[in-house]
């Protein structure tokens, strides 16, 4: 019998196929070469990096980051779907998933993973940053109401904001909506 194989954490780390970095304070601190080919950077060009680079604009980065705060202080973890900026500019959405290592401060340090949805879902209308974030959270299936007070607007506010997004992909309901923003119905 063969003896059992050393486990080599750092090459599983780095040869992961799908985004992954460890953060402290929302700084990137270590990052594989899949996060750094899909946000188009060299690998030493992310590590001390903010993750405001990744971000639309600095706004979506803050306001973010505020959002994560609660639920991962009563989840212990985060998960959605965003759309994230690669170094050329270009929008496209991601899958995001992260952990704080610290229960009494997400954001001290983490581990977080980065999926590429672009081939499924392109980015297809121009979107104003809030429009970003609250088509985020349609696609996450939540209503207006919720949507309104996990971002502290009125409900009317978000209503107007789906408005608009409904005239910009041609939806002439909710679901279709969703289902655009999903890439599951082409423009």
């Amino acid at each position: 019998m063969n003896p059992p194989q050393t486990i080599d954490f750092a090459s599983i780390f780095q040869l992961a196929p799908i985004g992954m970095c460890v953060s402290q304070n929302r700084i990137i601190h270590a990052c594989n070469d899949a996060l750094a080919a899909m946000f188009g950077y060299q690998k030493d060009a992310l590590i001390g990096a903010s993750f405001q680079a990744l971000y639309p604009t600095p706004d979506e980065f803050e306001r973010t980051g505020a959002r994560i705060v609660p639920i991962m202080n009563a989840k212990g973890s985060y998960s959605d779907e965003r759309i994230m900026k690669r170094a050329n500019q270009e929008l496209f959405w991601c899958h995001v998933s992260g952990r704080g290592l610290d229960k009494k401060d997400p954001h001290a340090a983490g581990i977080w993973t980065f999926e590429d949805l672009s081939a499924k879902r392109p980015v297809s209308a121009e979107l104003t940053p809030r429009e970003r974030e609250i088509a985020a959270l349609l696609v996450e299936g939540k209503t207006s109401k919720l949507i309104a007070r996990q971002i502290a607007l009125s409900p009317r506010t978000v209503e107007m904001h789906r408005a608009k997004l409904m005239k910009k992909f041609s939806a002439s309901t909710s679901s279709e909506l969703v289902h655009k923003l999903l890439g599951i119905i082409r423009q």
